[in-house]
């Protein structure tokens, strides 16, 4: 308190309230922001608010300005950058742009007669400030170790610097709506704040805000204050950081990834869940990363690891349950209702809640005070580097943990309006869970590119995830793969056009079927390089949809038809129907999901890949391989150990468990294109069934990497937060001690998954480049209407795979492939799997055999 009173009285304002804001003068606000001022002519005013017969005036603290109906509304270029406003009457704003600008410092409101309402923005302050902003450098930068410190607040009255206990005033650029302040080398090192003067409409007034740097290089604990830190400051780099050789880049068409949430990798130890697990060369985790990385994994996706808002830094500050939760019944209710009582204080979140998007997150670092994180970030590259595996970013640039003026709020307690996307009301949209930033304007999309670079060339991340990708246009993805694109090793020590793209295309909130923008969706990103999950073979492998209210929906892995469970799921030609269908979708996915791709389905019809229906849209959306990622399970929804719990039949073998999971998994690994894997699935790993295990702590979200602990399976139910609906279901299951799986199962599972991802990555026919040579390479033989249900025959070069999910051996006779000779592949032959090695093939006849519940890779020659 007496730091802010300090502080409002050097800048000559009134004294605080409370918190990190200094209240002004308020007026009431209007009732919602319906006007949008899109440019420096033009308001979009929506149709039938108010009488348009009224005079129309634009308010501001100095005066008005005059509004003038524009006949035919928006002009089609204007309706081209805002097609959700297609529909608005238009209305030219008869001012000068140095009068807007003034007016733009202040509260903006608009009138029709009786009718008065807030106004957004961020279209004219993009149309005033963008072009001269957007080549600014943001944040802390150093000349001759001098720092500079500079953030956009261009609606602000006045921009202060809080250093280090003092005030330093600091200059606005009228052109760009940037605030600097050059200082000393004695500033580096030091904490600092700005004071942001604003009018903020989540306040009714003006307000001082007293915010952290959203360009931060490094941060105090608990991100309380931004730290003036040079990433190339030699003190920065471990040893043998500048020098510092990666395994050889891989295209993203053929990357093998690894998805991985940094506290559930370690377990135990002053490590635990940190960056520095990943230098301990002789670990569980990292000898077993070591020999998925020598078996072909390629990638580690890191989930997030920049700064976040909802875990305590200090582990001092991190709380624990307080229960003996091991002691408990593997079905009962109280380990979970023990575990959220300490959810909001312990240390464990996925992270998707964004406070910093370019620090690494302090409860991962030994001492969060400081960037010292940043070094232990390396570190954990280097780490992995010498495992053999490069590093991928889960990065969240499409919401923040909060907005307005919320503590956790930086972007828009600075430009209030801008940063956030708003809906048609002027409230904050919330479809991707949080309010949602809105990276088509200007500022915002800078700040992901800036962002996403910084993390390459400073921290030597090869590859990034974007969370929600198609809340994103589609050309501010572009913008990011032309910055990377543009970085060299000679001058910035890292190959750019090497760092792979890829991210969550799904379509639906605010912004769906190209409303607002071009999305970064499925559909859209198709021939960019720029890979997006593929949701369609998933399905179909595991069965039903990820938000079945009935988990026991059964699919290709899992036993549809020909290993029933106790579900209603139809008559059996209903569920054969289906599953043929499911067979359809799977093949679309194995060659990479391809559009174009044209094959006959079981119907007996020649399809192309996007004639396949997945729930009313095409199956089929890329343009070459590498458009899709395909993948079994996530960290989203149950892991693949636990949707089988659900759908195979209670009574299944834990031995048999295990080889539908490697089936599953097969079906991603031996896909075109790329494929990724949750950490842990191919040792079984269980979160006990739990659904969204976001904020579920250690207990359920572990990695248990010594099997004589089990998978994870058993830890009690799963929090009812997102599971109780499922809690019928999976009481029988947990209390089932034949469904924890043991070190026989899981060992099996990961020497036959290793061996699969050895053909993947040392077979060249499984990394076609093009479109065209997977039309000629790549074949389902027996496809159509008498095709096995539960087992798919893929030909590719010369190769034969046969995917057999049923409870028995199967005979797949090509009779085009008699007289050709085909063996087991010596990977297989000489490999962990003690059944796959009962294949055979009859050379007289063309027949392949498999073992049931078994992927055989056959080789000519």
């Amino acid at each position: 308190m007496k730091r802010l009173a300090t502080l409002a009285a050097a800048i000559g304002l009134a004294l605080p309230l409370a918190g990190t804001g200094v209240a002004h003068a308020t007026t009431p606000p209007p009732t919602g922001a319906k006007a949008q001022w899109i440019d420096h002519t033009t308001i979009a005013w929506p149709k039938g608010l108010g009488d348009p017969t009224h005079p129309h005036r634009l308010l501001h603290d100095g005066g008005s300005f005059t509004l003038t109906p524009t006949p035919g509304g928006l002009t089609p270029a204007q309706r081209t950058q805002f097609p959700h406003l297609a529909g608005y009457d238009a209305y030219r704003v008869n001012a000068t742009p140095d009068q807007e600008r003034t007016a733009l410092r202040g509260a903006v409101t608009a009138t029709a007669g009786d009718v008065t309402t807030g106004v957004q923005t961020p279209g004219v302050l993009d149309d005033l400030y963008a072009t001269a902003a957007a080549k600014a450098t943001l944040g802390p930068s150093f000349r001759n170790g001098r720092p500079t410190l500079a953030l956009w607040a261009p609606t602000a009255r006045n921009v202060a610097l809080e250093l280090d206990g003092r005030t330093v005033p600091m200059r606005r650029d009228d052109a760009s709506g940037v605030w600097s302040a050059t200082g000393t080398r004695g500033w580096s090192g030091k904490p600092y704040r700005y004071a942001v003067t604003v009018y903020a409409p989540a306040a009714g007034g003006v307000v001082t805000n007293l915010v952290t740097d959203p360009y931060s290089t490094a941060l105090t604990a608990d991100s309380a204050r931004s730290l003036v830190t040079d990433l190339a400051d030699p003190a920065l780099a471990p040893p043998g950081w500048r020098g510092l050789r990666k395994p050889k880049a891989v295209p993203l068409r053929d990357a093998q990834i690894q998805e991985l949430h940094i506290r559930d990798f370690s377990s135990g130890g002053g490590s635990q869940g940190g960056y520095l697990a990943f230098t301990d060369r002789t670990s569980p985790g990292m000898r077993h990363l070591t020999a998925l990385a020598a078996a072909g994994t390629s990638y580690v996706h890191l989930l997030p690891a920049f700064d976040f808002a909802t875990v305590p830094e200090r582990r001092a500050d991190q709380a624990t349950p307080p229960c003996d939760l091991a002691a408990l019944p593997a079905d009962s209710e109280r380990q979970q209702e023990c575990v959220r009582g300490t959810a909001a204080r312990d240390a464990y979140n996925w992270g998707y809640d964004p406070l910093h998007y370019t620090v690494p997150e302090g409860s991962y670092a030994s001492d969060p005070d400081g960037p010292g994180r940043t070094r232990e970030f390396r570190r954990m590259v280097q780490g992995l580097a010498g495992a053999g595996l490069r590093t991928v970013m889960d990065v969240v640039y499409n919401h923040t943990a909060a907005a307005g003026q919320d503590d956790r709020s930086v972007l828009d307690r600075i430009v209030p309006g801008y940063y956030q996307r708003l809906m048609d009301d002027g409230s904050v949209a919330t479809s991707t869970c949080c309010a949602g930033t809105a990276p088509e304007h200007a500022m915002m999309g800078k700040l992901v590119v800036d962002s996403v670079v910084t993390w390459a060339k400073e921290y030597k991340v090869d590859g990034f995830r974007f969370d929600l990708m198609g809340h994103h246009p589609k050309a501010n993805i572009l913008a990011v793969r032309k910055a990377l694109d543009a970085l060299t090793p000679d001058k910035d020590g890292v190959d750019g056009k090497s760092v792979i793209l890829y991210g969550e295309g799904w379509d639906f909130g605010e912004a769906a079927n190209d409303s607002r923008f071009v999305q970064a969706t499925q559909k859209n990103m198709a021939g960019t390089g720029i890979a997006t999950f593929s949701d369609r073979a998933r399905d179909a492998v595991r069965g039903g949809g990820p938000f079945d209210a009935d988990p026991r929906m059964q699919g290709f892995a899992s036993g549809l038809l020909t290993d029933p469970n106790a579900a209603p799921q139809g008559t059996p030609a209903e569920q054969r129907a289906r599953l043929l269908h499911d067979q359809d979708l799977l093949k679309v996915g194995l060659t990479g999901n391809l559009a174009g791709y044209r094959f006959t389905d079981s119907a007996g019809r020649s399809v192309r890949g996007d004639g396949v229906d997945y729930n009313g849209r095409p199956a089929g959306y890329a343009a070459a391989p590498g458009d899709a990622l395909a993948y079994a399970d996530a960290h989203d929804n149950e892991t693949l150990y636990d949707a089988l719990a659900f759908k195979l039949p209670q009574t299944t073998p834990p031995a048999d468990r295990a080889r539908m999971q490697v089936l599953a998994m097969a079906t991603a690994a031996l896909s075109q294109g790329p494929a990724l894997s949750q950490a842990g699935t191919d040792r079984l790993r269980s979160k006990s069934l739990d659904r969204n295990s976001y904020d579920s702590g250690d207990w359920f979200n572990a990695i248990h990497w010594d099997c004589a602990d089990g998978n994870g399976f058993g830890r009690g139910l799963p929090p009812a937060r997102d599971n109780e609906a499922k809690w019928p279901y999976a009481r029988p299951l947990l209390a089932d001690p034949a469904l924890k799986a043991g070190c026989g199962p899981v060992e099996a599972a990961s020497g036959a998954y290793r061996d699969l991802l050895r053909i993947r990555t040392t077979e060249k026919a499984f990394g076609l480049a093009t479109a065209e040579a997977v039309q000629a390479a790549l074949s389902f033989p027996l496809s159509g209407p008498e095709e096995t249900p539960g087992a798919v025959t893929m030909r590719l070069g010369d190769l034969v795979v046969v995917f057999n999910a049923t409870p028995q051996p199967q005979d797949q006779r090509i009779a085009a492939l008699a007289g050709t000779p085909y063996a087991l592949h010596p990977v297989q032959a000489s490999g962990a799997d003690p059944a796959v090695k009962a294949a055979a093939y009859a050379p007289a006849t063309g027949t392949f055999t498999v073992p049931a519940r078994t992927v055989a890779v056959f080789k000519a020659g």
